[in-house]
C-alpha cells in the first residue's frame, strides 16, 4: 500500500471520496468547472455527469438534489480562485489527486479544506441528523463537493480511514508537473 510519504500527500488532508467517486454520485450541477478543462485528465472532463459549456445547470443532478454553492464570479469577486486553479479548490483537488504538488498553493488549499469541513460537519452532528440523509441538504452537498462524506464525523479515527482510503488510488506525484505549473504553464 501507498503511504502518504511516498506519494509526498499531506497526512492533514484526508479526504473521504475520490475525485471520481465526487462526480459518480453528483457535484456537477453547473459549468464553472470547465474553464479548467485544458488541465484534467478527460476521465473526469468527459464524465457522463460532467456538465459541458452551455449545458443547463440542473441542481437535481447533485446527489442532494439542491443548489449548494456561490456563482464561479463571486468566487473570482472574493479572490478565491487563482491562476494555477482558475475553477477553484475542485480543480486543485483533482490536480492533487493526480499527482500534482505545488507545496505553497497546497498548504494554502488544504487548510481551507480542513476549516470547512471540520466547521459543516460539526454543525451536522451537532443538529443530532448525521444519518439522516434527508435533512441539511445544502451542507451535505457542499460536503461532498469539498470531498467529505456528511455521514461521518470529522474525528482522528475516520480521517485515518478516510487517509488510507485515499491513499489506495491516489497517484504518485509527479515533481516536473508542479515545476512547470510554477512557470504558469497548464500541462494538466
Amino acid at each position: 500500500m501507498a503511504t502518504a510519504e511516498k506519494l509526498n500527500w499531506d497526512p492533514e488532508f484526508t479526504p473521504w471520496h475520490t475525485p471520481m467517486e465526487m462526480l459518480d454520485l453528483g457535484i456537477m450541477q453547473d459549468a464553472y468547472y470547465f474553464p479548467a478543462t485544458k488541465g484534467l485528465p478527460s476521465k473526469y472532463t468527459n464524465h457522463p455527469k460532467a456538465l459541458k459549456r452551455g449545458d443547463e445547470k440542473d441542481p437535481k443532478q447533485n446527489r442532494f438534489g439542491v443548489a449548494s454553492r456561490q456563482s464561479w464570479d463571486e468566487w473570482k469577486r472574493k479572490g478565491w480562485l487563482h491562476p494555477e486553479d482558475p475553477a477553484g479548490w475542485i480543480e486543485w483537488y483533482f490536480k492533487y489527486y493526480e499527482g500534482r504538488r505545488l507545496p505553497k498553493e497546497d498548504q494554502r488549499q488544504i487548510k481551507r479544506w480542513k476549516s470547512f469541513i471540520a466547521r459543516h460537519q460539526a454543525q451536522i452532528v451537532h443538529s443530532g441528523q448525521l444519518k439522516d440523509l434527508d435533512a441539511r441538504k445544502k451542507q451535505r452537498q457542499a460536503l461532498l463537493h469539498w470531498a467529505w462524506d456528511s455521514t461521518k464525523e470529522f474525528t482522528a479515527e475516520n480521517r485515518k480511514k478516510a487517509l488510507d482510503r485515499i491513499l489506495k488510488t491516489a497517484a504518485k506525484p509527479k515533481p516536473a508537473l508542479a515545476e512547470e505549473s510554477l512557470k504558469g504553464s497548464m500541462l494538466w
